[in-house]
């Protein structure tokens, strides 16, 4: 016999020391709160001790209840009607226990009832609960997020961000160069980590800020916030996903940390976008503002070598009595399916590099699933082509400062490195000979993307102008399983008629160029790079 909510659980009450509607003018006043089920749903309502005698009511499906100390915390609530709307705000009340003991007594029933609750709005004729999936829990795999979240909430890695000064200290610079994009302003900080953005954006002089975090990291925060209360109380922290969470209000600027490896590693790319399209007012900020990816095809011997010599270990013919080379060809092209992470000399690059843009204000979600980029360079030098490097920038398109963090080799580096892609059969060309191809990347739902590489290089010389390729390698990898080399980048002697700083013609380019047209960036990568006095 199936039992209704309502009949297993009865309705629980909780005294609270006060009570108040956000923004409202009302003065708080004590309040009694009440788990019940009314016409099947599950409902949180709140019964101020005051004239008005108003009742408040919640659905317990669509509310969340968020701590912002020991003795208080925020209830957001969305109606079903303004769900549906873009541009809707929440409802969103502010509640005061006496005790600590009763505010975790308080948030124990509020998940216990919303549990209830949403298994009751989902109950299979069989007895089998459909579980209900967010954006984020549709496109990637449980045991990814796990490792991920895992990995974020250790304040080791955070501690390795923060040591990165370029990166820091350039978001440092970016903040409180452009005061006036942060003064009296509602920020979100997209996956907040440690907070420190959202401690810079109180210090720039935010109205208030929203970190959110889904991982365990997000305690931490609570704490080094706390630990500096002339800002904290300006910053609430909010422990969930982006894709799953509600504010009380939107957004006047956006500040995050998204990019991985090549930019795009880990996806966070995407809940950035969704962030934006979910809380950010119309023409609102966004810190970064743009992105670009460069390539340019590389030559590096000794790297090649060291790649193709990791499977020499399975051509053994006599290992404890077993013959290893059956599966010599499988370990060669495993090692060349790895990315490679380090930082290198930019005098390794054979041709002026080009570059992507991704425009953090208009691109869409989707467009990040698939990423497919034309390519096309004219060698400065004859030599043979392993690969193709990679490397990013962002912009912080602040109202008083334009900020650039780059990646590019040459540049000091950073945590991110660069990246390169070894083509397990190089390809060679002449000077002025043209080099095409094809990087295509596809996202999976191990946060991470596939990546398709094809490099050919052109007919050269009489005749050329008939077009043909002469040779063609490409490759598959995954950006997910890299090989890090991380080693610092070793003085190469000058490849033939090359000379320094000849190759990296796109970082001197206005970003208009290449596929950003339409943009009226000037300002150049390299200039305004901010480090601070201590590194």
């Amino acid at each position: 016999m199936e039992v209704s909510l309502g009949q297993k659980h009865k309705p629980q009450q909780f005294n609270l020391l006060s009570f108040s509607k956000l923004h409202s003018s009302t003065p708080p006043s004590s309040s009694l709160a009440r788990f019940s089920i009314e016409s099947g749903n599950g409902e949180l309502s709140f019964q101020q001790d005051s004239e008005t005698n108003e009742v408040v009511r919640f659905n317990l499906t669509r509310s969340r209840l968020f701590k912002l100390s020991e003795v208080e915390s925020i209830c957001i609530n969305q109606s079903e009607e303004s769900s549906k709307k873009e541009n809707s705000y929440s409802t969103a009340v502010n509640i005061k226990f006496r005790t600590e003991g009763e505010s975790q007594a308080f948030h124990r029933a509020f998940e216990k009832w919303k549990k209830e609750a949403a298994n009751a709005g989902t109950q299979l004729e069989n007895g089998t609960v459909l579980a209900s999936k967010s954006k984020f829990d549709d496109k990637i795999e449980p045991a990814s997020a796990k490792m991920y979240f895992h990995y974020y909430g250790q304040l080791l890695h955070q501690q390795n961000m923060l040591q990165d000064y370029v990166r820091t200290g350039t978001y440092y610079a970016a903040v409180v160069e452009n005061r006036a994009d942060f003064i009296g302003r509602v920020v979100v900080d997209v996956g907040a980590g440690s907070g420190i953005l959202s401690l810079f954006a109180a210090q720039a002089g935010a109205k208030h800020v929203y970190a959110v975090e889904a991982s365990e990291m997000a305690e931490y925060a609570r704490r080094l916030i706390a630990g500096n209360p002339s800002l904290g109380q300006r910053i609430t922290v909010i422990k969930g996903k982006i894709e799953d969470i509600e504010l009380p209000e939107k957004a006047d600027i956006l500040i995050s940390e998204p990019m991985g490896t090549l930019l795009v590693n880990e996806r966070m790319l995407e809940t950035y976008v969704i962030a934006r399209d979910r809380f950010l007012v119309p023409n609102g900020k966004m810190f970064p503002t743009v992105g670009r990816m460069h390539m340019a095809p590389f030559s590096d011997e000794y790297l090649f070598v060291e790649v193709a010599n990791k499977a020499l270990f399975w051509q053994q013919q006599n290992y404890y009595g077993v013959d290893l080379s059956a599966l010599y060809g499988c370990a060669f092209q495993g090692y060349f399916s790895q990315p490679v992470v380090d930082a290198f000399d930019p005098r390794l690059l054979v041709a002026p590099a080009i570059s992507h843009t991704l425009d953090f204000t208009s691109i869409k979600e989707e467009e990040l699933y698939d990423i497919d980029i034309p390519l096309r360079f004219v060698a400065s030098v004859g030599t043979r082509v392993h690969g193709l490097a990679c490397w990013f920038d962002v912009l912080f398109n602040g109202s008083t400062v334009q900020r650039w963090l780059t990646t590019a080799p040459g540049a000091p580096t950073t945590h991110w490195y660069q990246l390169r892609c070894v083509l397990s059969q190089p390809i060679y060309v002449m000077a002025g000979q043209e080099i095409t191809g094809r990087l295509h990347m596809v996202a999976h739902n191990a946060q991470s993307y596939t990546m398709y590489l094809t490099m050919s290089a052109k007919m050269w010389g009489p005749g050329a102008e008939q077009g043909g390729i002469i040779q063609t390698s490409s490759c598959k990898l995954d950006l997910k399983e890299p090989y890090y080399r991380m080693s610092q980048p070793q003085p190469y002697a000058w490849a033939q008629d090359q000379q320094p700083q000849q190759l990296l013609h796109s970082q001197d380019s206005p970003i208009q160029s290449q596929d950003a047209a339409g943009q009226g960036f000037v300002q150049q990568p390299t200039q305004n790079l901010y480090v601070p006095s201590d590194r």
